[in-house]
């Protein structure tokens, strides 16, 4: 068994190397390697001499000696810091020329990536992950890349179908890197409608940024002028819980809500749980200069008194109060549903009221 390279691939493989290459890839199944270069694309059919998992092997070798100056291949302890973002101090680049898919990642997960060099790690693998790792990074989003992966990431959210996790994730990643026009954004929340996991990384972005519009058409509740000319006195002393109440009766609040209420009336899993009360209970968490949450507060308007008892219940939600049941079961689906009813009832029953009750003599809008 040949233990080098056959001497025209080893040959062709120096001329290509002396070029100024940017990446390379290896397709296996055809025994292809793939280099952009400053010039374009180049390719080379391979000619192995040996085993052909034996052979990508000696070319990666050859790749990683003239990468890296080391001669056995990508260095193995590398891969252990791939995902942990603890590559930066290398030069990111000549990982792009080792052939191997741990460098590609590696150079992915690293906070020293680059729009060039996530250009030129997008031509090697382009996939949903990398896409989402990529995007999180600030110089890849506002630069060329950005729209390039937010797109790619838009339109390949369908094929995580019941992956909760990876949906809430990506469409974190596309929210914050702010890479997509708000017409595509609008798009992603209406699937929300079908599965409520696409709401959640919307609702937690307003939670952490009070300026932040949830992009939905959702009206304030009828009552909410009356309510803030009622509550008056209490706004001007800047009493939390009237501020609270005027922020879920307002336009994005009432969006927030009954977001909120789509996610909680039949979620998938515990993560899709957890998050969501997580984002409610910030949602509603007052201001550092408000007058602290109280209770037994005695309003001006009285016929705001249970509104604004179920903002106060709202504020304190986390998932703590699911957290003995799901410390216990690992459950999803139907089954996490009915262990976790007792909890959640009064929670929706809470939202329901702000979105439908009646408030100043005016009536709710419609959940």
């Amino acid at each position: 068994m040949s233990d080098a390279l056959s001497s025209e691939d080893s040959f062709r493989l120096q001329v290509l190397l002396a070029q100024d290459v940017k990446a390379v890839r290896l397709d296996e199944s055809a025994m292809k390697l793939y280099a952009l270069t400053s010039q374009g694309e180049a390719s080379i059919l391979l000619m192995p001499n040996c085993r052909p998992d034996r052979y990508l092997r000696l070319v990666r070798e050859q790749l990683s000696g003239h990468a890296l100056d080391s001669p056995g291949g990508y260095p193995v302890y590398l891969s252990r810091w791939t995902r942990h973002g603890q590559v930066e101090s290398l030069n990111l680049g000549k990982l792009l020329l080792t052939g191997e898919p741990e460098a590609v990642a590696a150079v992915v997960h690293s906070p020293g990536l680059t729009d060039e060099l996530a250009e030129y790690a997008w031509w090697v693998h382009p996939s949903i992950e990398h896409a989402g790792l990529m995007l999180s990074r600030e110089a890849v989003a506002r630069g060329s890349m950005g729209r390039v992966l937010a797109e790619f990431l838009a339109e390949h959210l369908p094929f995580l179908q019941e992956d909760h996790l990876s949906i809430m994730d990506a469409v974190a990643v596309l929210i914050y890197s702010r890479a997509l026009p708000q017409g595509r954004l609008e798009a992603i929340w209406k699937r929300g409608k079908r599965h409520g996991s696409y709401y959640v990384a919307f609702l937690e972005m307003a939670a952490e940024n009070a300026t932040y519009a949830l992009p939905a058409p959702t009206g304030a509740h009828l009552g909410y002028e009356q309510a803030r000319a009622c509550l008056q006195p209490e706004i001007d002393a800047r009493d939390a819980g009237s501020e609270l109440l005027l922020r879920a009766l307002c336009a994005q609040g009432q969006a927030f809500l009954s977001a909120a209420i789509e996610v909680l009336e039949r979620p998938e899993t515990q993560e899709v749980v957890s998050r969501t009360l997580n984002a409610i209970g910030r949602y509603f968490a007052h201001a550092q200069d408000s007058v602290p949450l109280d209770a037994d507060k005695v309003l001006s308007c009285h016929s705001c008194r249970a509104a604004r008892d179920a903002v106060l219940r709202l504020a304190g939600s986390s998932e703590q109060i699911v957290w003995q049941v799901f410390t216990r079961s690992t459950a999803i689906g139907s089954l996490m549903r009915r262990k976790i009813e007792p909890v959640m009832a009064p929670l929706l029953a809470d939202m329901r009221l702000l979105c439908s009750a009646t408030v100043c003599g005016m009536p709710g809008n419609n959940h």
